[in-house]
């Protein structure tokens, strides 16, 4: 049985890919801060496979450690999903708090990198790395700075990664617009209904995750899916 862990898999992105690797048989690790979204997840998820679910912050380093230590082997995916808008509504970076940003880039940012770090020695040979990004990480939007900004140090952080460290397989991935909680918390007087569900963009994970592709950054929906349950 194989090993993922799942940040930020309450709803949302995180939801949907915890789902589809159940449904494929692999023993899972998640997280959220809210206790009872995660615990709806999790009974949801125990129907197919083998889940521990952990409530806690992914800034918080006891609790990145509690996350790896509740794999049972060694962990064959990692899926840094978690991250924050930062604040709504999306202000000009003229305006930004920057006690705010500091805390855009901790979860977004430093985070990963440390929950990286923590996995790191317990991977199976030929893990795969999953590190969701943006196309704000790439492209000038207003209002985007912050969490622009800390997706492109993301994107940097699996570049470097994935030159340093041949034996894994390390991705950042652009899920494109989803009809999401952060969505709408970016655009709150906008009906975001019309943006694709989560769902369409997870086919191009799994294409990453149980694919041959080289480490290197994607945008999922362009991405056929080469493999099968």
């Amino acid at each position: 049985m194989r090993n993922a862990l799942v940040t930020g898999a309450s709803r949302g992105l995180g939801l949907a890919v915890a789902r589809a690797l159940a449904a494929r048989g692999w023993s899972l690790v998640v997280d959220a801060r809210g206790a009872e979204a995660l615990e709806a997840a999790r009974r949801e998820l125990a129907s197919y496979t083998r889940v521990a679910a952990i409530v806690g912050d992914v800034a918080d380093a006891d609790h990145r450690r509690d996350l790896v230590a509740a794999v049972d082997g060694p962990l064959d995916l990692v899926v840094n999903n978690a991250s924050t808008l930062g604040v709504s509504p999306l202000p000009a970076l003229a305006d930004y708090p920057a006690e705010a940003l500091e805390q855009v880039f901790r979860v977004n940012v430093v985070a990963p990198l440390a929950l990286i770090q923590l996995a790191l020695p317990v991977l199976a040979p030929g893990a795969r790395i999953v590190n969701v990004s943006s196309d704000a990480a790439v492209s000038a939007y207003e209002g985007w700075g912050g969490y622009g900004a800390s997706k492109a140090a993301l994107d940097q952080l699996t570049n470097v990664l994935a030159a340093e460290r041949e034996d894994v397989r390390v991705y950042a991935v652009d899920p494109g617009d989803m009809n999401t909680r952060m969505q709408q918390d970016a655009y709150p007087a906008e009906d975001v209904s019309d943006r694709p569900p989560p769902e369409e963009s997870v086919p191009g994970l799994l294409t990453l995750i149980e694919g041959e592709l080289p480490s290197g950054r994607y945008a999922a929906r362009e991405l056929a899916l080469p493999v099968h349950a």
